[in-house]
């Protein structure tokens, strides 16, 4: 059941195991837009770093984020749905710079949940050891950012239809 087509590009963003690769899908359908899988942006070094247990650094992202928000810019006045982590206030000022027009839909919850998430999730290279250094890295939206912070909890439609009221009720 598609909603009208929007022409905004959201980007769902959150530390790992909050459900971007779930709800982004989801979203966009609403959306009636297309879906990109943040983590298919990352080259693949970034990968193997995370995989192994290690964090990536801030230098280590900037590609990662530069091919995002390129993406972002090629879908401007299309509307589009991407995952990206986002975790900090300069990461999103990275996006914004290539894609001014993006909307983040902050996915949040408590961490417990989001561990025993995690912990029963299969063929995904973040361990859930690196969920500290997540949290520790977090800068939530601020209020001169284009965006919503939507609750996890529950199933994921009703995620996601959290995401679409709350997407609905931003003045853009």
């Amino acid at each position: 059941m598609n909603q009208s087509r929007s022409t905004h590009v959201v980007v769902i963003m959150g530390v790992a195991g909050t459900g971007k690769t779930t709800i982004g899908p989801l979203l966009a359908d609403r959306l009636g837009v297309p879906y990109a899988e943040g983590d298919d942006f990352h080259p693949e070094v970034n990968i193997a770093k995370m995989s192994a247990g290690t964090p990536l650094t801030d230098e280590d992202r900037r590609p990662w984020l530069d091919a995002i928000g390129r993406w972002a810019h090629g879908r401007a006045g299309l509307g589009g749905v991407v995952s990206c982590s986002a975790l900090k206030r300069s990461y999103r000022d990275r996006l914004r710079a290539s894609a001014p027009g993006v909307v983040f839909v902050h996915l949040t919850g408590d961490r417990k949940l989001i561990e025993d998430r995690m912990a029963h999730r299969k063929g995904h290279f973040m361990p859930t050891a690196l969920l500290d250094s997540q949290f520790a890295t977090l800068q939530p939206l601020q209020s001169d950012e284009a965006g919503v912070a939507v609750d996890v909890s529950g199933s994921p439609e009703e995620i996601t239809e959290r995401a679409v009221t709350a997407l609905h009720g931003l003045e853009l």
